[in-house]
């Protein structure tokens, strides 16, 4: 695999309910160069679709999200990320129930942790949700794409199932 030049994208992990939704709302954001679906934060080895959806692999739905830092801070990834799904709800995101559709931030080192924090604060302090942020903030393990059937779903299925949305807020950058 061909090492990725820090300057010119990184790539970030997150979770936050069914991944259709998500990879269709983060593809539009300007500087995201590619995202894929699939699996992390568990503890089972090679995930899949019909492991994950019992809730007993703790690996949540996720995205991985490549996108060029000149174009699209972290920061405001993660702020554009806190406004189409709700933060607030433990292991819900809509219809979507269980700890597959917990909302994460799988951080690749300090910096991106740090970030992480500090974001969570700022959309606390924001009064944007009526509760308390309970997006984990933990460090990235291992990520398994999911099957081809889930990637650019909301592509090929224009009108299938989301519960997301871009929240008007008062985020910014």
């Amino acid at each position: 695999m061909p090492t990725i030049d820090q300057a010119k994208q990184q790539t970030a992990y997150l979770a936050g309910g069914c991944f259709w939704g998500m990879e269709e709302l983060v593809r539009d954001i300007p500087g995201v160069l590619a995202t894929e679906v699939g699996y992390t934060g568990g503890s089972a080895p090679d995930a899949t679709y019909e492991k994950v959806k019992t809730g007993r692999t703790s690996h949540a739905e996720s995205l991985k999200i490549v996108f060029d830092p000149k174009q699209l801070t972290y920061r405001h990834l993660l702020f554009e990320f806190f406004r189409m799904h709700n933060p607030t709800t433990r292991n819900q995101q809509g219809n979507d129930i269980g700890t597959q559709y917990r909302s994460a931030i799988f951080y690749l080192g300090e910096e991106q942790k740090r970030t992480a924090e500090e974001a969570i604060k700022t959309v606390d302090a924001s009064g944007d949700w009526k509760a308390k942020v309970v997006t984990e903030v933990v460090p990235f393990k291992e990520f398994y794409r999911a099957e081809e059937y889930h990637q650019k779903y909301l592509v090929r299925h224009p009108h299938g199932y989301t519960c997301h949305y871009v929240r008007r807020m008062k985020l910014g950058e």
